[in-house]
């Protein structure tokens, strides 16, 4: 998080705590027509579960019951000069993570991430959540451990497993691999009807 959203999320999670609801991070986002500023909200890591037995989501009412008394809030501190828009959001399945603490919470997942200064001549990055040790944390890139430091993260977010949740297919009905970005060895013996010859050909 930036200094300003830092400073923001330090004021609102007592607040956001008191509805029952956790302050995972907050995104400001300024502009020369009004600054954004978005918070992400979830149920605590031991909230109750719902009557169905399962793990609580947020809901359009936790967002909205936050919204309010932050509004409040923030016309009281006004910590942001000039129009900003407030928005309140869920995590969801691609969820933002703000601290070293929520790292560890997903290791062994995989993670998108934007560096505030380069390292080792890169500003973004994903891989596997590795180890979490202090503010430290270390991403398996492709076999390769790549340790930062949590300070230097300025955006992260989950990069869901689409085939895992159910939601993309391992392979195609052909058997191939169907995952975005891999490459297709194998021609299909079907032509469009409109197909034309290739220089190649």
């Amino acid at each position: 998080m930036t200094d300003k959203a830092t400073e923001i999320a330090s004021l609102l999670a007592p607040t956001v705590s008191s509805l029952g609801v956790e302050l995972l991070g907050v995104e400001y986002l300024p502009s020369p027509g009004g600054a954004v500023l978005r918070l992400y909200i979830d149920m605590p890591a031991d909230a109750e579960p719902g009557e169905d037995g399962e793990p609580r989501m947020v809901g359009i009412d936790e967002c909205e019951a936050v919204s309010r008394e932050v509004s409040a809030q923030l016309d009281v501190e006004d910590p942001i000069s000039g129009n900003y828009t407030l928005e309140v959001s869920s995590p969801g399945i691609d969820r933002p993570l703000f601290t070293a603490e929520q790292f560890a919470r997903f290791q062994g997942e995989s993670a998108k991430v934007t560096l505030r200064l380069p390292q080792d001549g890169r500003r973004r990055l994903q891989g596997r959540i590795d180890a979490v040790e202090g503010g430290a944390i270390t991403f398996d890139i492709d076999g390769t451990a790549f340790t930062v430091s949590a300070d230097n993260i300025d955006k992260a977010r989950l990069v869901p497993d689409w085939v895992a949740l159910g939601m993309a297919p391992a392979k195609d009905k052909s058997g191939r691999d169907a995952r975005p970005g891999k490459a297709r060895t194998n021609k299909s013996t079907k032509k469009p009807a409109a197909d034309k010859p290739s220089r190649a050909e």
